[in-house]
């Protein structure tokens, strides 16, 4: 049974990353607006972020290099922190949405290190 709940529990958890993923590759150019002019190369960082997702997504799911992609997973979602949603607080127009964004983020930020602990080294 313990086996079952933490495979499930892997699923449930990558399966947005695998969506997420998956919609920055096939709306890669209706989401290029939304990158920061601050942060240089554009649109080709929606598409490595997105192609990072859906392979830490399979890598949780199948168990194979899990524990380095939940730990990339970590170090992307704290660089859409620091980058993105924490530099959105101070425009009064985006001020919500970072801010839910960034408490998202943090979560899943959270849920990736403690993935990373439950897979062996």
């Amino acid at each position: 049974m313990e086996k079952l709940l933490s495979f499930v529990g892997r699923v449930i958890f990558a399966v947005p990353f695998l969506l997420f993923g998956a919609n920055h590759l096939m709306s890669a150019s209706a989401m290029a607006p939304m990158v920061p002019p601050y942060v240089p190369g554009g649109i080709f960082w929606i598409y490595f972020s997105g192609a990072a997702m859906v392979l830490a997504a399979l890598a949780i799911i199948t168990g194979k290099q899990a524990r380095s992609a939940c730990f990339g997973l970590a170090l992307m979602l704290l660089i859409f922190i620091v980058t993105i949603h924490f530099p959105g607080l101070s425009d009064p127009q985006m001020k919500m949405i970072s801010m839910i964004n960034l408490l998202k983020d943090t979560a899943l930020l959270g849920a990736s290190l403690f993935m990373a602990g439950t897979f062996k080294k």
